[in-house]
């Protein structure tokens, strides 16, 4: 199944070549989501001419986030011509992909096949962010629909497959797997590890659970398992499958086991004919939590609503109407509301993170008792990181602020349960997903005065968009204990990491330093809605003394132009101020009018080829950092950012899902860090939190 890496690579040059007629819109992303749900069904195929072959279906085998390639095939028969139309399988042609399309749940392959038919494929990963029981499936769809584009007529035979690639980033392991039959009438093959390790990763792949790979059982539908080449060669020679079952159960690598289906069409004209896949991961145990109970084993929210696997898959599959209702609702929503705010670019930036955003996340527990659950995927795969969360947390405020309450319940359980020795708030729950099993010894990566703020932030902001006040009474001890650390640590912070942990420790970092001058004003503004009057009075006291101190200290008024500092009183030096936006966000009106100014007319003078350098200290930026920075800018400086990023995602040679860190002179991933399909692209969302003219943004109730 395999190529050798040159072949590959010669492979993918001669794909990319003769596959130069695909528009992308309404851009072409770095990497092109296939099915994207949570941190283990987080498909994508590569696109940047760095391990992409162009963005090309047809050609190149699909990947896991990380990069790891994944046997997913199509192919296509046509008057007995076999054509591929996703994946590499060998010793075949590609058909000729035309066109790509996304939205922020869908991605769009329109195909020609020798010339006489069209194949659309249409991916389809479901976002539902109001509907839970929804949500909580781990499923996404595929759906082949197949025309003539010559007017004539054409027999017709579609194939798709998928290899025990899917069931375990170990190559190596031994791999079971079944073939069966749903009572409402859905044929599924099922492939699972043999030795079943929960709570495990390896290269982050789970290594428990089942996957599978299901479609309606209709006339016309073979199936077979079986070596890769004996199973596409019997679909290439007699465009069916023999229903066999492969009886013996081996490692993935050994004869690369796969389980296909095909479907005969028979004759196609004009008038489309379709069928309908569904690829998914059911878990019934999904993580560990030390939460107040002790250590405890959640299971996965679907088991809440359904009995068994198959009933979650069949009410999956048999809902594709439903889900792509609600899904086009969405996709509408978000692509109006940006094009609104900011403009075509714009858009580009919010529909695609959409996905990668809630990919990061999964719902577990129970009806009575459920928690958002959310890895901070390829930077170091914490579970619950509140720095992460922090960036990512625009997307979740836009579509249901209810899942920032999911994602901050189990931080708040944990540390009131006093499993965290320190007196300000944990950085993570755990050092690896899904293992959330805290830090009793207290000796996370730590972040003290960054995720107190962020914890002040988001808890101020929840409770403006939903108005559940006893949020802020339930957990106002520790919120104060906290927002007390920050009058201790804000305005001369000392040496410590901020979230941009990679860039290395600072001490009185000017922008880390302004988050918790803000964290102490939004602790205020919680006191205030609770009725305690007297911390409310303290704490604005305190903020308001250190904002003025804060701007004599951050900001270099003697320079042309005037700019904030990334260390007081380093005068040479700068970066992204992007904590101001909290100021807005929270509609505190802490930070006077001339900072913004001042802000907003500085980055231009220093924007580079693909955007604003994060800091001094280096070439590289942060996306999610820079819409929070156009969020506050100029409407001119705001579309200097969103269109210098925009025209990132269309020309970056990164192949991995939209990172959000990269060199702004040639937009590559900077030396020796890659980050990639990171949740806080959630970010980009930031602009859609604001009111602006013609926009009104979600409202606050209070």
């Amino acid at each position: 199944m395999r190529f050798p890496f040159l072949v590959a690579l010669s492979a993918l040059i001669a794909t990319s070549a003769a596959q130069s007629g695909s528009t992308f819109t309404p851009a072409r992303p770095p990497s092109l989501p296939l099915a994207v749900k949570n941190p283990y069904l987080n498909i994508w195929l590569p696109a940047g001419s760095s391990g992409g072959n162009g963005g090309y279906l047809p050609g190149q085998w699909p990947s896991f986030y990380t990069g790891q390639w994944l046997g997913w095939t199509g192919l296509v028969r046509v008057d007995g011509k076999t054509l591929v139309w996703m994946g590499a399988p060998k010793g075949l042609p590609t058909a000729n992909q035309t066109s790509f399309e996304y939205t922020s749940t869908r991605s769009i392959f329109t195909i020609a096949a020798d010339g006489k038919v069209q194949v659309k494929v249409t991916f389809l990963s479901p976002l539902t962010p109001n509907d839970l029981k929804r949500q909580s499936l781990i499923f996404s769809y595929m759906n082949v629909e197949v025309s003539s584009l010559d007017g004539s007529d054409h027999d017709v035979q579609v194939y798709t497959d998928i290899s025990a690639e899917w069931a375990s980033g170990d190559v190596a392991a031994k791999v079971e797997w079944a073939f069966g039959t749903s009572l409402d009438g859905i044929y599924y093959h099922k492939v699972w590890k043999q030795k079943q390790q929960a709570f495990t990763e390896f290269n982050d792949r789970a290594q428990w659970g089942n996957i599978y790979y299901a479609t309606d059982a209709v006339d016309g539908l073979t199936y077979k398992s079986g070596m890769d080449g004996d199973v596409r060669g019997a679909f290439n020679k007699t465009g069916k499958l023999d229903n066999a079952k492969d009886a013996s159960f081996r490692a993935i690598n050994d004869k690369w086991p796969v389980f296909g289906y095909a479907m005969d069409l028979g004759s196609v004209g004009t008038k489309a004919k379709s069928n309908l896949f569904t690829i998914g991961l059911c878990q019934d145990d999904a993580a560990q939590f030390l939460g107040a109970n002790g250590l405890t084993t959640l299971p996965s929210l679907w088991n809440s609503y359904f009995n068994d696997d198959v009933a979650a898959l069949s009410f999956f599959h048999k809902d594709y109407s439903g889900y792509g209702k609600l899904s086009t609702e969405l996709d509408d929503k978000i692509s109006k509301d940006s094009k609104t705010v900011a403009g075509d670019d714009y858009a580009i930036l919010t529909t695609l993170a959409a996905r990668q955003a809630f990919g990061a996340t999964q719902l577990v527990g129970t009806g009575d008792k459920h928690y958002l659950f959310f890895k901070e995927i390829s930077s170091n795969g914490n579970t619950q990181t509140i720095d992460v969360i922090y960036p990512a947390s625009p997307i979740f405020f836009y579509t249901n602020p209810e899942l920032i309450k999911l994602l901050l319940d189990p931080h708040f359980e944990n540390q009131e349960s006093g499993h965290y020795p320190n007196k300000y708030a944990s950085h993570d729950l755990g050092t690896h997903y899904p293992n959330a099993t805290g830090h009793t010894d207290g000796k996370d990566e730590a972040m003290p005065l960054e995720e107190c703020g962020n914890h002040m932030v988001m808890v101020l902001s929840y409770v403006q968009r939903s108005g559940n006040t006893d949020y802020i009474k339930d957990h106002y001890s520790i919120l104060k204990q906290w927002a007390e650390y920050l009058v201790q640590d804000s305005l001369l912070p000392a040496e410590q990491l901020s979230t941009d942990d990679f860039a290395g420790h600072l001490v009185n970092q000017t922008n880390l330093a302004l988050k918790g001058i803000i964290g102490i004003e939004a602790m205020s503004q919680m006191s205030k809605i609770i009725g305690e009057t007297a911390d409310a009075d303290n704490y604005t006291t305190i903020a308001h003394d250190y904002i003025t101190k804060w701007e004599a200290l951050g900001i270099n008024k003697g320079a042309d132009p005037q700019h904030s500092v990334l260390t007081y009183n380093n005068d040479s030096t700068h970066g992204l101020l992007y904590n101001l936006y909290n100021d807005r966000l929270l509609d505190l009106k802490l930070v006077s009018q001339e900072v913004y100014d001042i802000q907003s007319n500085f980055y231009p003078t220093i924007k580079q080829n693909y955007g604003v350098p994060l800091d001094t200290r280096n070439g590289y930026t942060k996306a999610d950092w820079e819409i929070f920075s156009a969020a506050v800018a100029s409407i001119e400086t705001r579309d200097m950012f969103i269109s210098s990023l925009a025209k990132w995602v269309n020309e970056t040679p990164t192949s991995k899902p939209f990172t959000d860190l990269y060199k702004t002179d040639d937009g590559a991933f900077p030396p020796n860090i890659e980050f990639k399909a990171r949740p806080v692209v959630g970010g980009m969302f930031a602009l859609l939190l604001l009111d602006q003219e013609g926009y009104t943004a979600p409202p606050k109730l209070l």
